[in-house]
């Protein structure tokens, strides 16, 4: 059907009323049959929007959609589905259109609306980042760390025997936190009198005698460990007696070393070197990784070691090393203290993931809280203790025993 198929309205129509639709003549339209044309209702006449303002539900009873002029647009409700227009649901007549709620007063073509769609939240400024912690008190580490530094060269300059007591007590207060915790965390019971006994006579043997002395005391305070231990019940004895004879090994025998490099002529300067190239090892990596270090060295053993820190704990190390073999040690040239620097940051960290390892199995931060910053002693002589055989060596092969 098309408009062809329209007449001429009649004379005398004016479409529907507020009471309905006129009674009378009806407009010509297509050619069907007269009964077909009484039960026809005429189309309602949609008032302009414009012409009456305001709010549109005057009651007239002729609807008055403000939809879509094209099928592809979509508005916001649905109100008029399921309506009727006199006695036919009025979404039969406009079935596969939508409608915005009669409640909503039209408004003129192109004015803006009064409540506007909601805009999409605007994305919210990133958080500023957080500064990197120190994860320590640095304040009390590092007065520390200068208090410790003052007495360990002030005994190591002055009398040589003072150092090594210092040595002898760093020892049993080591040996001290390493039983402590074992019996605490895995109830392991090393015994501590034949360990200190004779971790302090190691230190002497090894300053009076050298390696050989070293090796006779070693053996003898791990002799002293199985003994002891017989004097109680059997239950647990293997593994307290191998904890013993570990932690003789790990704490005076390696600290007996710092001991023999100070028997040489120059020893002072000697333990000197080995002290700064270990602390300039700890720092290096401490600095870098803290500023660059974004991949992890070992995870599972030390998540706050990075590769980064690696690097960084070798490069500080190298330079301070040709630094002290050329200016420090009688008969070492700088190109010694590159390959001594390059050992010292391998050994340093090896021994401090070694440690963290310890800490780890028996489910600790630290040793102990002797050292306020720092932990316990044993805290600071995990990344001492391996380096100090390592540096012993070299300095022998580089520059003679002395």
């Amino acid at each position: 059907m098309n408009d062809s198929s329209w007449g001429t309205p009649q004379t005398g129509y004016w479409g529907p009323s507020d009471q309905g639709p006129v009674q009378g003549s009806a407009p010509a339209g297509p050619a069907f049959d007269a009964r077909d044309a009484q039960q026809t209702r005429p189309m309602p006449i949609v008032p302009d929007g414009s012409a009456h303002g305001g709010h549109q539900d005057d009651h007239r009873g002729a609807a008055r959609p403000s939809g879509p002029l094209f099928r592809d647009e979509t508005y916001r409700d649905r109100t008029f589905h399921g309506r009727t227009f006199g006695d036919q649901p009025f979404h039969d007549t406009f079935q596969h259109e939508t409608y915005r709620d009669e409640s909503t007063p039209a408004r003129p073509h192109g004015a803006a609306s009064q409540n506007p769609d909601p805009m999409p939240d605007s994305p919210q400024p990133a958080p500023a980042p957080q500064k990197k912690s120190a994860g320590r008190d640095l304040g009390a580490a590092i007065g520390v760390g200068v208090g410790l530094g003052a007495v360990i060269v002030a005994s190591l300059f002055v009398v040589k025997a003072v150092f090594v007591g210092v040595i002898a007590v760093a020892v049993v207060v080591g040996l001290w936190e390493l039983t402590k915790r074992l019996e605490e965390r895995k109830g392991i019971r090393a015994p501590l009198v034949p360990l200190a006994v004779g971790g302090a006579a190691m230190v002497v043997a090894g300053y009076v005698r050298g390696a050989e002395g070293a090796w006779v005391a070693m053996a003898l305070t791990a002799l002293a460990v199985l003994v002891w231990r017989m004097t109680e019940p059997p239950e647990g004895y293997l593994k307290d007696v191998t904890a013993g004879v570990f932690a003789a090994f790990y704490v005076p025998f390696l600290a007996t070393f710092v001991a023999m490099m100070l028997k040489a002529e120059d020893g002072p300067w000697r333990v000197l070197t080995f002290l700064l190239l270990t602390v300039v090892s700890d720092t290096g990596a401490y600095a870098v990784g803290w500023r660059f270090g974004k991949h992890k060295l070992a995870p599972r053993i030390s998540p706050g070691k990075t590769r980064e820190g690696l690097v960084g704990a070798v490069a500080f190390a190298m330079a301070a090393g040709a630094l002290c073999m050329e200016f420090l040690v009688d008969g070492g040239a700088w190109w010694h203290g590159l390959l001594l620097g390059l050992a010292v940051a391998a050994s340093a960290t090896l021994g401090d993931l070694g440690e963290s390892m310890i800490k780890r199995d028996l489910g600790i931060k630290d040793m102990g809280t002797l050292l306020p910053g720092h932990g316990g002693i044993m805290d600071r002589l995990d990344s001492l203790l391996p380096t100090a055989p390592v540096v012993w060596l070299l300095l022998v092969v580089f520059a003679g025993s002395g």
